[in-house]
């Protein structure tokens, strides 16, 4: 165990990360040594920021925590403490099912952490974090919670109601993150649509991220996860006239079929959908749209899952996910319905939908071949720069491999116009241009 040091173990989405990031600073300004998913877990003090979400989410966190179980007992770490989202909603359960954990600790009150290890909180430092990305791009968070009531969802029985940040805290911090070396920033939230409705009395997305445009020295701004649903078109303006917003949008629809819209509580048709997408694709020419589905919803029947597969045959998403229904305690689809697809049928169709996908995938990065982009690099591995076009989200899509070559001076966090010379469904290869 080394004395001084907290090993922090984040689960989840990118948001967790955000909150991880800030505690971490906390720690360090108060004089620890702080590392980040460590490939050695022996601090004095651990903590394990959970994912709630699904129930693979919640049998990753408990099996870490287990793991973890066997290090305390041999006192190869200290305290370990448990915060995030998996833990604000069965405190009381994990309690009994986790006696070897020390403390407990929900979404929002992690800053109590410092407070029972006898450190200080430092409010000056609220909105510094001490950044796990590579040093060229971070997450913007802009929000917390969400007024959805989409039926299968328990994200907001964890996050409670939509609290909007003020726009300039936001464009404060992402100044802070750009004086720090930070060229891209992915700005994220549970619901980006919902921004500044419950603060501003209107959608405010278009206008925050003219803001952000603004700030000197950001070269990429890309959007996550938004909703169709009373959609601020305006936010295409922005994205079709600022050069360094991404044409680029990650907006989940989970669905197409008008059944399951419905039981879903997705507020939209399935003809709405259509229109919504065509409208985007319109406005902004050349955008790459990622998008989410969900396979095994209660009641789906095969027509409802035909009609998802022909749809995304039609749409041709650029970046797709899925994933199955999972029937989680307490939203309106476990309250109102029975989980009635069975887990093989469920799986079943995620095989076929993301099937179909991966060829979309593939010709749509074959489309690029013989295209020069802009590439940012994220990392050197063996004889190739690892990148990204402004088209590819760190993480989740397709990456750049260009080789290195002895005239091409360049280091990780730069840009370099690179030509596509080779792709497949998961991977494009360039030659730079120098």
């Amino acid at each position: 165990m080394r004395k001084n040091k907290v090993d922090i173990i984040t689960l989840g989405c990118s948001k967790n990360i955000v909150d991880s990031e800030r505690l971490m600073r906390q720690f360090q300004a108060n004089g620890f040594r702080v590392e980040h998913d460590p490939k050695k877990v022996n601090g004095e003090i651990v903590i394990v920021n959970t994912c709630g979400f699904i129930d693979e989410a919640k049998e990753e966190s408990l099996n870490i925590l287990l793991e973890l179980e066997s290090a305390k007992q041999s006192n190869r770490i200290g305290k370990l403490f448990v915060m995030g989202c998996l833990s604000e909603r069965f405190a009381t359960d994990l309690k009994k099912e986790l006696p070897f954990v020390d403390r407990f600790y929900g979404k929002f009150n992690w800053k109590d952490v410092l407070q029972d290890v006898g450190k200080s909180y430092y409010a000056d430092l609220s909105d510094e974090r001490l950044l796990t990305t590579p040093k060229h791009y971070a997450w913007l968070k802009i929000s917390e919670g969400c007024d959805r009531k989409c039926a299968y969802c328990s994200i907001p029985l964890m996050t409670g109601k939509y609290v909007s940040r003020p726009a300039d805290e936001i464009v404060k911090e992402a100044q802070s993150l750009v004086k720090q070396g930070v060229k891209e920033i992915q700005v994220i939230a549970q619901d980006l649509t919902y921004y500044g409705i419950d603060l501003y009395r209107y959608a405010a997305l278009p206008e925050l991220i003219e803001r952000l445009a603004d700030i000197d020295g950001l070269a990429w701004i890309r959007l996550h996860y938004g909703y169709p649903a009373n959609f601020p078109y305006n936010l295409l303006r922005v994205m079709r006239e600022r050069e360094n917003v991404c044409k680029y949008l990650d907006i989940a629809l989970q669905h197409i079929s008008d059944r399951m819209l419905t039981k879903m509580r997705r507020n939209i048709t399935g003809a709405e959908t259509h229109d919504f997408i065509a409208r985007i694709r319109a406005e902004v020419p050349g955008i790459h749209l990622r998008t989410t589905f969900m396979t095994g919803h209660p009641g789906e029947t095969d027509d409802d899952f035909e009609q998802l597969l022909e749809f995304v045959k039609e749409a041709r998403f650029e970046r797709m996910g899925a994933f199955v229904y999972s029937h989680e305690e307490g939203t309106y689809s476990y309250r109102h319905y029975s989980d009635d697809v069975p887990d093989s049928v469920k799986r079943q169709r995620l095989d076929r939908l993301m099937d179909i996908q991966q060829s979309i995938s593939a010709e749509v990065n074959e489309d690029k071949v013989g295209k020069t982009f802009r590439v940012m690099l994220d990392r050197c591995e063996g004889d190739y720069f690892i990148g990204r076009t402004e088209y590819d989200s760190p993480e989740i899509d397709p990456e750049v491999l260009i080789e290195r070559k002895e005239n091409h001076s360049s280091t990780i966090g730069d840009f370099c116009n690179a030509t596509i010379v080779k792709a497949d469904a998961f991977e494009l290869y360039a030659e730079p241009v120098f």
